[in-house]
């Protein structure tokens, strides 16, 4: 399941905020990486029918995501877990799940059991009758997961999914978006370097609104060398995080 971007240009009035994006991604896990304010949230609003940019082209699947019939076609392949995201704490898991399927257009007699396998999927079948306040964090995440997932969508699309989760939570999630990755196309968006090297085949960074690399992880590991300080500095962090910083400060951009 192809996603392309071409040429695409999002303005807000005298503002640009992407500038002439050209992206082509697929199967498994691609990555989306950038400093805070790059644009990545901006970008996942476009792929995910919220916005329509000012210039350029998207295709989902060959849908165009500048018509209206593209972007109802595109629709049922996307599944979308934004950053920031709501869930009614009386509610029980499987029967948030199974609103998420009614939502994204399942028949009624098929959302409770779509609820059911999308929360096997995730690893929250045990909690499916527990209220979801009563989920700590990194369920949370997984059940926001689960309700992307009912529809079974051939894109999922995941804005920053590990921000606020403990090391043993973050470690499980990327287990579980691996999974996933290997029958859909996933684009995980991330400041973090961890969870895009250990997870990407792809990796796209977007720097000011501009699209600064775009290869495999194995090439972007190739611009980092290329760009790591001085064995000698004395700088917190590891080489990988002082070699991004080094790349993404050589394009006039502050992380």
């Amino acid at each position: 399941m192809d996603v392309e971007l071409d040429r695409v240009t999002l303005r807000y009035g005298r503002h640009t905020a992407l500038h002439d994006i050209s992206w082509t991604f697929g199967e498994g896990v691609n990555g989306l990486l950038g400093p805070n304010g790059a644009g990545k949230t901006t970008l996942l609003s476009l792929l995910t029918t919220v916005s329509l940019p000012s210039e350029g082209r998207i295709r989902l699947n060959g849908n165009d995501l500048s018509t209206a019939r593209g972007r109802k076609e595109a629709r049922k392949l996307l599944g979308y877990v934004p950053q920031r995201f709501s869930l009614a704490s009386e509610m029980r898991t499987r029967d948030t799940v199974a609103y998420a399927g009614w939502i994204n257009g399942l028949p009624d007699a098929e959302c409770l059991p779509a609820a059911e396998r999308a929360l096997e999927a995730v690893s929250l079948s045990e909690h499916a009758r527990l209220r979801v306040r009563k989920l700590s964090g990194g369920q949370r995440q997984r059940l926001g997961l689960a309700a992307a997932l009912v529809h079974d969508p051939s894109v999922l699309v995941l804005d920053e999914p590990t921000v606020g989760l403990d090391p043993g939570q973050r470690l499980r999630l990327r287990e579980l978006l691996g999974e996933l990755g290997e029958q859909r196309t996933v684009l995980l968006s991330s400041h973090l370097l961890e969870d895009i090297a250990q997870l990407c085949g792809t990796v796209a960074v977007l720097a000011e609104g501009r699209l600064a690399f775009a290869g495999s992880n194995d090439e972007f590991h190739c611009l980092l060398e290329a760009n790591a300080p001085d064995s000698t500095s004395s700088a917190l962090g590891s080489p990988f995080e002082r070699a991004y910083d080094t790349l993404v400060n050589s394009l006039g951009v502050s992380g």
